[in-house]
């Protein structure tokens, strides 16, 4: 620490002067400056990798089943792994994206007990016990052959060409499939309030557009998107 000048004081000024302090009963102060001391020494050894100095962690790996499309997996995970990265780095489950990772964007929609969520903010830990489906998981087998053996909404937006790059497309996917559930079931948007059409509200432009909002497609293929939604909502594609 520096003087008022911008000087150095030495080892012994120093060590003099917390021997004054100490003298004087002002221990709180002797405290407070070798607290000051320490984390000054801690802050800029971790600043400049500085090997031998410990930096305190508390990750702890335990472990975990997951269900997912059907089949159960024990893993061994940290206890802060998210949703997204057991399934993409530890179960090899790549088709749900990483993107934002801040649930903003959605492409890491997944159903969990058939309702989306953002995998990347959901803990793994928190989804042992739940049924999980990815985009893996949708299609009527595991490796489908042509187009009837896909999920319903699979089909519409390979129909509706809704996408372009794709990298958004399996979150997209997974988010319509439940969109389209909660809809039929009776589940209200703020859309529906809007409209008042509360009473088992139609699955209109609108409605889809407020119900996938949640899901960004930097490409614009919204309304290749919307369509392919609402003709799986209208039951006109396969």
């Amino acid at each position: 620490m520096k003087d008022l000048l911008g000087m150095e004081p030495s080892r012994e000024d120093c060590e003099q002067e917390e021997r004054e302090l100490e003298n004087n009963g002002l221990q709180f102060e002797l405290t407070r400056r070798r607290f000051m001391q320490t984390a000054s020494v801690l802050s800029a050894a971790v600043a400049v990798g500085l090997p031998g100095i410990a930096v305190a962690e508390t990750s702890a790996t335990l472990p975990v089943t997951l269900k997912v499309n059907g089949k159960s997996q024990l893993l061994s995970l940290d206890s802060r792994t998210s949703l997204l990265d057991a399934l993409r780095d530890h179960m090899e489950l790549t088709g749900t994206k990483k993107g934002c990772d801040h649930g903003q964007c959605g492409a890491c929609t997944v159903l969990i007990n058939s309702r989306r969520v953002n995998s990347c903010l959901t803990l793994a830990f928190a989804a042992q016990g739940a049924e999980i489906t990815t985009i893996e998981g949708l299609a009527k087998t595991s490796e489908p052959k042509d187009v009837s053996e896909l999920h319903p909404m699979q089909a519409a937006f390979l129909e509706h060409d809704g996408y372009q790059c794709g990298y958004c497309t399996p979150g997209q996917i997974c988010s319509a499939v439940a969109a389209v559930d909660e809809q039929r079931r009776g589940a209200l948007s703020i859309v529906s309030f809007h409209t008042g059409k509360t009473d088992q509200p139609e699955m209109t432009d609108d409605e889809i557009r407020e119900r996938m909002s949640g899901n960004i497609c930097r490409c614009g293929a919204y309304p290749n998107i919307v369509a392919a939604v609402r003709a799986v909502s209208r039951g006109v594609s396969a």
